[in-house]
């Protein structure tokens, strides 16, 4: 974690000496905070003259501002003050996408509000907010949207656009600004390095695939301070390339999530390692609270989990070694990951209630392997979990192995141990791991297969 620590006093250094920057005002250069003029030239514009003369604060101080894709270069942090906001167009012609892909489920990716492209020393901050207009691009907008411009165009807006995309860029900065209601994620790291995020909030509810925060294929990243309320994942280690997501601190935050809260893969074809994260608070989750997944490839090693709160979630633990192996942007397949050095300590959990569970009754972690690809080793040290119990003797007989598929907790149905179910792994370790049930419960309290 060297270049972290070394990367945060330069930040420190940075902040410092912020009072000498250069000022470039987005309304010296046309731009209209009328909530009604697309400002993409002027915001672009100013950007561009701020990096070519060395860089400093481009500012959007006062209004509500409208615009397409712009494009972050060398040395420039786009501030968004208290009073301000910047809005994303409902016109799918006014973004433009950055290094395509296609994502795990089939959609192609890379459009974005605000991108960056091998950039280096930039960031984004201020105490506004950054609002990506994400109800836009919902099938029924986008229909009225493509009639009202004529288009005839079939693919018309179905490249989503992330909030904020950085790609193959470093020392990077996101601090104190307020995100909104992307299209897709919110906000994506692809190959890049040095990366602080710094007591952001993210609220993301508008359409599909709602991420918070994903860091792909990136490393030498801090996240802490932040809150994050999310339709899909809040906080995901993912890799869509051969490349490793590894050397990555998370504390201090606060996550909600629909889907998973703490979440490593699904995308998994580079290596995740060297990976802390404690001290966070996660409520209200309907997905998952911690889920580790390698099924695309990843060798997932040297993790730490701890400190964690939850209230109110599905499946506190969820741990996943499988053989779908997808691949992305033209790599070759991988072969089957492992999983091995991942310890997770001092958690507290309440699951949700048996009407409430996406797999009722439910149980409190599921960790398995494949029958000819077992998890190596793994620590589970002072966890407490309560549940709402109500399980049946012969609940959860036949959980299937469903070794190529989506990898999914409620894929398994209900299980027949309501505490921990576990199989195909060589080496857990348990240490003051306790369950509570508020009812009775027949099934029984942790179930270890070979």
């Amino acid at each position: 974690m060297l270049k972290s620590l070394i990367f945060l006093g330069f930040v420190t250094a940075l902040l410092a000496c912020s009072s000498n920057s250069k000022t470039y005002n987005i309304e010296d250069y046309g731009a209209k905070g009328d909530s009604l003029t697309i400002n993409t030239k002027p915001i672009q514009k100013a950007i561009d003259n701020c990096s070519k003369n060395g860089g400093g604060i481009v500012l959007i101080k006062e209004g509500i501002f409208i615009s397409g894709t712009i494009i972050l270069k060398d040395n420039v942090t786009l501030t968004v003050e208290k009073n301000a906001k910047l809005v994303g167009s409902s016109n799918p012609q006014d973004y433009q996408s950055i290094d395509t892909f296609v994502d795990a489920v089939g959609q192609q990716r890379g459009t974005c509000l605000i991108g960056a492209l091998k950039a280096t020393n930039i960031g984004v901050s201020g105490e506004g907010t950054i609002d990506g207009n994400g109800a836009a691009f919902l099938a029924k907008n986008l229909s009225k949207t493509k009639k009202a411009l004529g288009v005839t165009d079939n693919n018309f807006g179905k490249n989503r656009p992330f909030l904020l995309r950085f790609v193959k860029s470093n020392k990077i900065t996101l601090k104190d600004i307020h995100i909104r209601e992307a299209a897709a994620w919110a906000c994506h790291f692809f190959q890049s390095y040095d990366i602080l995020v710094d007591n952001i909030s993210i609220y993301n509810h508008a359409n599909k695939n709602n991420d918070g925060i994903d860091l792909d294929s990136s490393h030498d990243v801090v996240i802490k301070n932040c809150n994050i309320n999310s339709g899909d994942d809040a906080i995901c280690i993912k890799s869509t390339s051969p490349l490793a997501t590894h050397d990555v601190q998370v504390s201090n935050c606060t996550l909600k999530s629909d889907w998973g809260a703490i979440k490593f893969g699904t995308e998994s074809m580079g290596d995740f390692y060297n990976i802390d994260i404690r001290d966070c608070k996660i409520y209200d989750n309907k997905g998952g609270g911690i889920k580790i997944l390698s099924v695309d490839g990843a060798n997932i090693h040297d993790i730490t989990i701890e400190n964690i709160e939850m209230d109110n979630v599905d499946m506190p633990i969820f741990v996943r070694l499988g053989e779908r192996l997808k691949t992305y942007r033209t790599a070759k397949k991988q072969a089957v990951g492992t999983i091995n050095n991942v310890l997770i300590k001092n958690i507290t959990a309440t699951t949700r209630s048996l009407e409430e569970s996406r797999v009722s009754p439910p149980s409190g972690i599921l960790i398995t392997g494949t029958p000819n690809h077992k998890i190596g080793n793994l620590k589970l040290e002072n966890i407490n979990i309560t549940l709402p119990g109500g399980g049946k003797k012969d609940d959860g007989l036949n959980v299937p192995e469903d070794e190529t598929r989506y990898p999914e907790f409620s894929f398994f149905k209900v299980l027949p141990a309501y505490g921990l179910y576990a199989r195909h792994i060589e080496d857990l370790k348990i240490s003051n791991v306790n369950f509570k049930v508020n009812s009775p419960d027949q099934r029984s309290k942790s179930l270890i297969i070979e």
